[in-house]
């Protein structure tokens, strides 16, 4: 399975329009986060896209092959998650897109978007399949079961994955049931999110209490995302975490093979960053 982070950032990006602060201003494309969202080949050789932000033309653009996605897996229906869904027409070419969410989303994306989710639609409309799914009932894409996980963001009640037996990926999370962690158990790989270093947030959990749930969890390589400019510079907070918990970037990708972690290049490549950043990287990362 490789799991490839589109997206790193929270709801406003980094940089936030209008703010000079050091992240903000910073020449390292480490800390240009667009929002969230992630791309995972499996190992059948599906492609699932989680969450559909409003940057998701842009961080396509990004990606080498253009290629069929055969599911996409929605944690809640705020803009920043969901944004972009209409930018999944040229995917279209390939057959119609299923789309996963619980049913107060699937409901709003009806709302939002009821060109899309009618019987009768006209040409040019995105071919997406909206499928209810349910906390804790698994479902398949091809040979791999996903299992939607319960978690709360401030009030309300959102999903998380569990993709195959190698991925855990939460997103929004302030907190998490009891049963949800139990369905977290043995993994390789943790995408999680972490929004800032120091103070509390009502609806997202801060650098501090990803780290406590990072370390419960126990995944054997752990990634923050979701971060916005107050979880500091890409650098001084890799410095800052233990080895196994490191924050993701725009472009990162990460491969799981036979209970192995293996950092990939892509990044390094496509915008020039240096090989010892790049090797020192992978140190940390390899298992």
């Amino acid at each position: 399975m490789k799991l490839r982070i589109l997206g790193s950032g929270t709801s406003t990006g980094v940089p936030e329009i209008g703010c000079k602060c050091a992240v903000c201003t910073s020449t390292d494309p480490h800390d240009n986060r667009l929002r969230a969202s992630s791309l995972i080949h499996t190992d059948d050789d599906k492609v699932i896209l989680v969450d559909c932000g409003p940057d998701f033309r842009e961080q396509m653009l990004r990606v080498p092959t253009f290629e069929r996605i055969d599911g996409v897996l929605i944690t809640h229906e705020h803009y920043d998650h969901v944004g972009g869904l209409d930018d999944l027409r040229p995917f279209c070419r390939f057959g119609d897109i299923p789309i996963y969410a619980d049913a107060y989303t699937a409901a709003h994306l009806r709302s939002r978007m009821p060109y899309c989710f009618v019987d009768k639609t006209y040409p040019g409309v995105p071919k997406l399949t909206l499928h209810e799914v349910e906390a804790g009932v698994p479902f398949y894409i091809g040979q791999t079961q996903i299992v939607p996980l319960a978690v709360i963001h401030g009030k309300l009640p959102i999903l998380g994955y569990r993709i195959g037996e190698q991925l855990g990926y939460i997103t929004d999370m302030t907190v998490m049931p009891e049963a949800s962690y139990e369905q977290l158990h043995n993994l390789d790989l943790l995408v999680l999110n972490a929004l800032r270093v120091g103070k509390k947030h009502p609806t997202h959990q801060n650098v501090e209490e990803a780290l406590v749930v990072a370390r419960r969890i126990g995944a054997r390589q752990t990634y923050f995302i979701h971060m916005s400019h107050g979880a500091g510079l890409h650098t001084e907070l890799e410095r800052m975490l233990p080895p196994e918990v490191q924050p993701a970037y725009d472009g990162m990708e990460v491969a799981t093979q036979s209970g192995s972690l293996e950092m990939h290049r892509f990044f390094g490549e496509r915008f020039g960053i240096g090989d010892d950043l790049v090797e020192r990287q992978e140190g940390r990362q390899m298992v």
